[in-house]
């Protein structure tokens, strides 16, 4: 990652969420909390899913992947959030911060795509019941992996690109606790109204067409839930009620920054905190603890565990 020869900015400034000390002790002890719970949760999810053989259907390996992204989302900036916490200049070399947003869009990005593919298991298995082992096979959730990392890493490298060869030369302060890249591309010497604009097309159309999406996938399954009088009717609905609250709760400050990147407020900032630190906690939550089978495997780890503390 080279700069070119107008490049003079060799680190940018990360002005973080506060400059209050109480605030950021605040902060420290809320998102330390929540950083090694999601770390440890998924950590957990994925090594049950791994080694559980009864633990082989489509939606649990789907899961181990979503978790195996939230690990790796969890850590692209929240450690060095953290640590800058009690740092007073908080600083992030060039490369760092290219690596940073190489990172977000990558992650970002392949658990778009991941959370979509869940989202159509949800729909033929409620749906098209009679269907499911035959549609929903391990060659499909493959690729579907293999489809969402892709996603991820191409619409990374495509924003990449451009912004690598940008010509910083003054103003390197960066108003967020990583490097964001709507912020980053805003302290370029040049005109960026273009960049903004593939920004637009780019972030912001994948992130809204993914919403979408799984707005008319998680419509369509509670149309077809309601109009049944199971007894598991309540339980399903509640489950993808949950499921609508993480979308929304992780597509909505996408769709905000990149559908329309052309001005921030301060406050958004700590809008990127839903996206970038808890909803790799609310998925572990929310996904990976209320499905039974996960849930099973958990109980009976504990019980092993509890017996052999016993013996």
């Amino acid at each position: 990652m080279a700069h070119t020869n107008e490049s003079m900015v060799s680190e940018f400034v990360l002005l973080g969420l506060s400059n209050s000390w109480e605030l950021q002790l605040f902060f420290f002890a809320i998102f330390s909390i929540v950083y090694v719970t999601s770390v440890l949760g998924n950590v957990l999810i994925t090594v049950i899913i791994s080694f559980d053989s009864h633990l082989n259907s489509p939606m649990c390996f789907l899961l181990s992947n979503l978790s195996f992204i939230d690990i790796c989302q969890s850590n692209f900036a929240t450690p060095k959030m953290l640590v800058d916490f009690f740092v007073e200049c908080k600083t992030i070399s060039f490369e760092g911060c290219m690596a940073q947003i190489f990172l977000l869009h990558s992650f970002v990005g392949s658990e778009m795509m991941l959370l979509v593919a869940m989202a159509y298991d949800r729909f033929i298995a409620i749906c098209k019941p009679l269907h499911c082992s035959t549609i929903m096979n391990q060659r499909l959730c493959i690729i579907f992996v293999s489809i969402s990392w892709a996603v991820g890493i191409l619409h990374s490298v495509s924003h990449l690109a451009f912004t690598v060869d940008l010509p910083f030369c003054g103003p390197n302060e960066v108003d967020s606790f990583f490097c964001d890249l709507p912020l980053v591309i805003e302290l370029a010497c040049m005109d960026t109204y273009e960049m903004k604009i593939m920004t637009l097309t780019n972030s912001g159309l994948i992130s809204l067409r993914c919403f979408l999406a799984l707005i008319i996938s998680y419509t369509v399954i509670l149309i077809s839930v309601r109009h049944r009088s199971s007894s598991g009717s309540s339980k399903a609905l509640s489950t993808l009620t949950a499921h609508i609250t993480v979308v929304i709760i992780f597509f909505g400050p996408c769709i905000y920054f990149y559908i329309w990147p052309f001005s921030r407020l301060s406050v958004d900032k700590f809008l990127s905190v839903f996206y970038t630190v808890c909803t790799p906690l609310l998925n572990h939550i929310v996904y990976s603890l209320r499905n039974e089978d996960v849930k099973s495997a958990m109980r009976k780890l504990r019980y092993h565990h509890v017996n052999s503390w016993k013996n």
